[in-house]
């Protein structure tokens, strides 16, 4: 199997989860809108993005799914298929129309955006996304409270995914400090080596 990466929000994700399951992955860095790999790589993913999984007789594409089919191979509960992934699920969409569209728009606009482009970002859209991070962020902190993992007693897929911003909260100005129960949550997954450090020992 291959796992085509890059050192962005949602392939970090991909890749810390592979690493957590141990998974046997081959690691293949890619950028493909790149024009020099553009054309091939619209075959393995048409949208042109990463992650991607290619195994001998499919493909996926999107961390979540990539996740999914990882943990299955494992043998792992880290993608819960008991009781409890609804919860999870209901998690991983929630951090994805909610607190992750805020985190990456700072992220993007602060971290990304500066790297190809001279151009001053509206401070209108900075502000909007800020708003909607600590009101998000004040939620996940009410529901952490007394909790160590989001859900059940043991991490899953739901801590990497809603936390998927998190790494790059002091480049992005995300206020953690604000947010006990948050900080002390990702304090407990930057201990764990595949999150801390998905990328270490690749290219």
């Amino acid at each position: 199997m291959k796992l085509y990466y890059s050192k962005n929000l949602n392939p970090r994700v991909a890749v810390a989860g592979a690493r957590y399951l141990d998974a046997p992955v081959e690691y293949v860095r890619m950028s493909p809108r790149d024009p020099k790999y553009e054309e091939a790589f619209q075959s393995i993913n048409p949208n042109r993005f990463v992650p991607v999984l290619v195994e001998e007789k499919h493909t996926l594409w999107e961390a979540d799914a990539i996740t999914c089919r990882l943990s299955a191979l494992a043998g792992s509960d880290f993608w819960r298929t008991d009781d409890e992934m609804a919860e999870m699920i209901m998690w991983i969409s929630w951090c994805t129309h909610h607190l992750n569209t805020a985190g990456s728009c700072l992220y993007f606009y602060k971290l990304i955006h500066p790297t190809f482009s001279s151009e001053t970002v509206d401070p209108a859209i900075l502000n909007e996304a800020m708003l909607d991070f600590r009101r998000y962020a004040g939620i996940l902190d009410d529901q952490l409270a007394g909790k160590t993992w989001l859900v059940g007693d043991r991490i899953s897929y739901a801590d990497f995914r809603v936390a998927t911003s998190l790494p790059f909260a002091e480049g992005a100005g995300l206020p953690l400090a604000e947010f006990p129960n948050v900080q002390r949550w990702h304090e407990q997954l930057w201990a764990i080596d595949a999150w801390r450090s998905p990328f270490d020992g690749l290219n």
